[in-house]
């Protein structure tokens, strides 16, 4: 938008108006041992001057897209076809916030709604919700559904999570009563182990043999999980894990600063009344015409106050969307092509580098997929 001064007539009307005589008289209140008195100023400059200065200053930074980094962590630089920023920039999508009027929002619920299918179809779940914030909290948010589900307080943490989920999850166990520990044997005061694949170091685990030591114990298995390689690796509803949870940044979403991201939770069907946040269903009207609702909003914050299934009431419904149309631009094959396209470069980085002296693999004995 651009800047309109005010000029000296405008002053004088703006003054008038007010019944003001002066500047100096509009200011009156305020004691003169606070004022600055013969401020020296340069002379303003004009538009295209500022332009230039502003270019001139833009030109010191060190722009992310045009240098290598190998930061990982989470959040990653991926191609992102011009389709996801032509149909998310639409005015009618360009809101975070998830409508309560669905009757007059129906593009908005079919956009949330396909992203729950696609994500509940990666990760071979029953049913997906809207979105979360990011991958920390829909961990978080899993281990309180299975304190809930199981009615125990124990949450084991299972090899090399991201520290910032753990630190997250932390976080929302106090004053809940939960106790986050390390670990891998399930006791039976476990509600749920909680494992990374690939792990924060990018190390393939054993999903299924986890699974299995949490069910033996009647405990639940929450898999958090890369959504890109999710195109060549396992999906948690195949391994038998309870609910499987993730970070869908690179599904779409640009590094900008480390926000916003987009969290996704998935769970099977003998949990969905303890999934968090929005759920949008597929309906029908009196007249048979099919709709967009939200569905089991009895379970939300809105509606149960305290005994709401969780404190979340709202989702990142425009990452979501970005993430359901890069999902549905690259499709199956466009997916597993970028997740060959990453593996085959980590190992081939890993290669030169260990053929360098002194350099060598920290866990040579362990498949790994990237980093």
């Amino acid at each position: 938008m651009p800047y309109l001064v005010h000029s000296p007539q405008d002053r004088e009307e703006m003054l008038a108006a007010i019944g003001v005589e002066s500047m100096d008289a509009l200011l009156g209140d305020i004691p003169p041992s606070l004022r600055i008195h013969d401020l020296k100023l340069a002379r303003g400059l004009s538009e295209f001057e500022t332009m230039a200065a502003v270019r001139d200053l833009a030109a010191a930074n060190r722009v992310f897209a045009d240098r290598l980094t190998f930061r990982g962590g989470g959040v990653y630089k991926r191609f992102i076809p011009t389709a996801v920023a032509a149909v998310t920039g639409k005015p009618e999508f360009y809101t975070a916030y998830t409508p309560y009027q669905p009757e007059a929002s129906q593009g908005t619920l079919q956009a949330i709604y396909e992203f729950q299918t696609l994500i509940a179809e990666l990760t071979a779940m029953d049913v997906a919700n809207a979105s979360l914030y990011d991958g920390a909290t829909s961990v978080a948010e899993a281990s309180m559904m299975a304190r809930v589900h199981t009615g125990r307080d124990e949450i084991l943490v299972a090899g090399y999570l991201h520290p910032e989920y753990v630190e997250v999850l932390h976080t929302f166990s106090e004053g809940r009563g939960m106790k986050v520990k390390r670990g891998d044997q399930p006791t039976s005061k476990t509600a749920a182990i909680v494992f990374q694949q690939p792990d924060f170091l990018g190390l393939l685990v054993d999903a299924r043999g986890l699974t299995e030591r949490a069910h033996s114990v009647g405990a639940l298995a929450i898999a958090c999980v890369d959504p890109i390689s999710l195109a060549i690796l396992a999906p948690p509803g195949e391994y038998g894990a309870d609910i499987a949870v993730g970070e869908g940044q690179q599904l779409g979403l640009s590094a900008s600063y480390g926000g916003p991201h987009v969290g996704f939770i998935a769970c099977t069907k003998e949990l969905v009344r303890r999934l968090p946040g929005r759920l949008i269903g597929s309906s029908h009207d009196a007249q048979g015409r099919r709709g967009f609702v939200l569905t089991l909003t009895a379970r939300e914050q809105h509606i149960r106050r305290e005994k709401a299934t969780s404190n979340s009431c709202t989702n990142h419904s425009l990452c979501a969307l970005a993430a359901a149309v890069y999902m549905t631009y690259l499709g199956e094959a466009g997916r597993r092509q970028v997740a060959e396209t990453s593996f085959q470069r980590a190992h081939a980085l890993a290669d030169r580098l260990t053929a360098l002296p002194g350099w060598e693999l920290a866990f040579p004995s362990i498949s790994w997929w990237r980093r």
